[in-house]
């Protein structure tokens, strides 16, 4: 679906995916993104959009000489991988149960972390610049490195699907963990600091920004991006296990080649060209989807998903959604589900059949369905997923 206009009386435009009319707290946090005076040309609102701390979730903003810190979030480079494999559904005939058993074992999640760093975590070339991230970290090297190969909790996941074929997929949902959360919280700090200080006037506290060209913007911008590397090789890390589990049960524990595989931020910042001009492209809740890019759009753990190949739609900056997005906050999910619920709505699917995942349930989440036919303009399908077993943190 081509986007719609909000008839917003700001400087810059707001576009909106979203297919529906955004609640007056959604309209004002778009308000308050877009009429900040560094804004390029117009925000983005993805299909998913949805309330975030400073900026919607959902939402991807064009920046001339400044960064927002709250606007690209603590998750730091959170994100997707995904990988096809050459098995087949009949080759889980009777085995997804011990395949979860095995990631749960091998992948910590939650808050917990590998007991000590494998040789993967601790060969990582980014700790050769660890010393020169913001001293607010200087002492969490040993638990970042451990780290290195968890999933966290939340949203995110490890699952194994199946696509319109039967073929089988490897599926992970991560980020940067706590290092990236207090990377992130260090420098937002710093930027309210730095507004108050200069009484830099702002529609909202968490939109304080940094400058180009300042050190605090440098001493951000290098931040992020060890952070956004973290993120991804974290995933990686993760990765390489979860198919030694699944190459274990499905192939005799002989190596295979992966048919596809992606690995996309959806929680970052970059330097970006669009409209002929360099900017800082932030992606809060959004995958890049340049022409003939990969990318990773999940429903929720009872739904499908999907593989995704970039448009490269201007309009969007070249985006589009990460997810189906919630509909309801964790602490309303709770209080309006009850386990018969989950059980009900994850029919089908290997993974914990208890309350502590209750914030989780796909009823909590808007449809995958809607969000795609929203984003027609944004990206062709290339494969549609539904999962076989789900992991949570």
């Amino acid at each position: 679906m081509p986007y719609e206009q909000l008839k917003l009386s700001t400087e810059k435009p707001v576009l909106s995916w979203a297919g529906h009319p955004l609640a007056s707290q959604e309209i004002q946090m778009a308000k308050n993104v877009s009429s900040l005076p560094f804004v390029f040309k117009h925000v983005a609102l993805m299909p998913d959009v949805h309330l975030g701390r400073g900026a919607l979730v959902g939402s991807v903003v064009a920046t001339k000489d400044a960064v927002i810190p709250a606007a690209v979030g603590v998750d730091i480079g959170c994100g997707m991988a995904a990988v096809k494999t050459p098995f087949h559904a009949k080759q889980l005939d009777g085995k997804l149960k011990k395949i979860r058993k095995d990631i749960e074992a091998a992948i910590p999640v939650g808050f917990n972390q590998n007991k000590i760093a494998d040789r993967d975590a601790s060969n990582w070339q980014g700790w050769q610049d660890f010393k020169n991230l913001h001293s607010g970290v200087s002492d969490l090297k040993g638990k970042a490195m451990r780290q290195l190969g968890s999933l966290g909790g939340g949203n995110h996941f490890i699952e194994l699907c199946l696509d319109s074929e039967e073929q089988v997929w490897m599926m992970l949902h991560s980020g940067s963990r706590n290092i990236g959360n207090v990377l992130a919280q260090c420098h937002i700090s710093t930027a309210k600091d730095l507004a108050k200080m200069t009484q830099t006037y702002l529609p909202d506290p968490d939109l304080a920004y940094f400058v180009a060209g300042t050190p605090k913007f440098e001493a951000y911008w290098h931040d992020l991006q060890w952070a956004q590397n973290y993120a991804r090789y974290n995933r990686d890390v993760m990765m390489v296990r979860f198919k030694r589990i699944v190459e274990k049960h499905l192939a005799g524990g002989k190596p295979t080649k992966p048919l596809l595989e992606v690995n996309c931020h959806h929680n970052y910042a970059e330097k970006e060209v669009h409209f002929g001009e360099e900017v800082y492209l932030t992606r809060k809740g959004a995958v890049r989807a340049q022409e003939e890019d990969y990318g990773i759009i999940p429903g929720s753990m009872g739904a499908k998903s999907f593989i995704v190949k970039g448009k490269g739609n201007l309009a969007s900056y070249c985006s589009c959604s990460h997810g189906a997005g919630r509909k309801m906050s964790r602490t309303k999910a709770k209080k309006q589900f009850s386990l018969d619920d989950l059980l009900e709505q994850t029919q089908g699917v290997e993974c914990r059949k208890d309350k502590g995942i209750l914030d989780e349930i796909p009823g909590a989440y808007k449809s995958i369905d809607e969000v795609m036919n929203q984003q027609l303009d944004l990206v062709e399908i290339v494969a549609t997923l539904k999962q076989v077993v789900c992991v949570k943190g």
